[in-house]
């Protein structure tokens, strides 16, 4: 299991507790989503100019947003919607060494501004940002109602899990 931290802002000082806490939410959304799969991960902590560029190069929308996902399987686990259907492993023999599963991008700016916003702590905040990320990377989706219902069931159930509700 590799998570992968790369910080390349400046807004918030992360420390070890705050790596910790990526690392262990990470973690929580493979164990709830029943993945078993060695897996890597990368989390780039950013600030809202930076994600305003990768949210305009890569989705056409010319603004700052808090997350955003970059599935690396365009088949594979994403088409299996983890933790709905059955994930067998030997899809997923490839020789490598771990199944890439994609980046997630965090505006730390945005997790500052949200915590503030929604009254509640910058961990919170920045647990369910890469809950939201980590869900995106395994195939779940909210373009539709009904797929939004099913992700904030997920996400909220994570969070639960990593004593982060609300």
């Amino acid at each position: 299991m590799d998570i992968l931290i790369d910080n390349r802002q400046n807004i918030v000082h992360i420390d070890k507790k705050t790596e910790e806490l990526i690392y262990k939410t990470v973690l929580e959304v493979l164990k709830q989503e029943a993945v078993e799969l060695d897996v890597e991960v990368s989390i780039i902590l950013i600030d809202n100019e930076q994600i305003r560029e990768l949210n305009r190069k890569y989705r056409g929308i010319d603004k700052a947003t808090d997350v955003l996902s970059f599935p690396m399987l365009e088949e594979g686990l994403a088409e299996y919607k983890v933790g709905r259907d059955v994930c067998p492993v030997e899809d997923f023999d490839n020789g490598m060494q771990a199944v890439l599963l994609g980046d997630i991008a965090v505006s730390m700016e945005k997790v500052v501004a949200q915590a503030e916003e929604y009254g509640h702590s910058r961990q919170r905040e920045l647990s369910f940002l890469i809950v939201h990320g980590m869900l995106h990377l395994l195939g779940y989706d909210h373009r539709h109602p009904e797929d939004m219902m099913i992700m904030r069931e997920r996400e909220e159930k994570i969070l639960s899990s990593l004593n982060m509700s609300r």
